[in-house]
């Protein structure tokens, strides 16, 4: 029996500590009817500074805009880094970006374009300007919503 019990033990202290499976580190309340958004960013190079993940609610004015998030987690720059939401079942976007230096705001170059990596939830084509809010809006239904961002880099 103590052998069924220490085995008991150690899968429980992993379920625990394993971020894949537990629900420590959710940005958000959660409540009877929150879903899970998990928010996976591929791609990030190099493994430096730190990934800024910002989820916006279903309003297009709000979208990008000063004070417009609904919420924002900050984690250790690594090739795939994952965070994730409690959030009411809703239409959603997220935005990414690569703060390399670490300064918390997003660098550009002297003519405006990117200088840190980028991305948006549904990977939009952003090779003429940023995205329209429609290409980066999605469904987080009650459950789980797993989604999935390449990083961008222009350089």
């Amino acid at each position: 029996m103590k052998g069924r019990t220490a085995a008991f033990v150690v899968v429980a202290s992993f379920l625990a500590t394993s971020p894949a499976l537990a629900d420590q580190g959710c940005a958000g309340t959660r409540a009877p009817t929150s879903s899970k958004l998990t928010v996976q960013v591929n791609g990030v190079r190099p493994a430096v500074g730190e990934v800024a993940i910002t989820v916006y609610p279903d309003d297009k004015r709000r979208f990008l805009a000063k004070g417009g998030k609904l919420a924002r987690q900050r984690l250790k720059a690594a090739a795939s880094v994952r965070a994730c939401f409690w959030t009411p079942p809703g239409f959603y976007a997220v935005a990414v970006y690569h703060d390399r230096d670490g300064d918390r705001d997003f660098d550009r170059t002297l003519v405006g374009l990117p200088a840190e990596g980028f991305g948006f939830s549904n990977d939009p084509d952003t090779k003429t300007g940023l995205p329209s809010f429609s290409s980066v809006r999605f469904r987080v239904a009650p459950g789980e919503r797993v989604t999935p961002i390449q990083m961008k880099y222009l350089r």
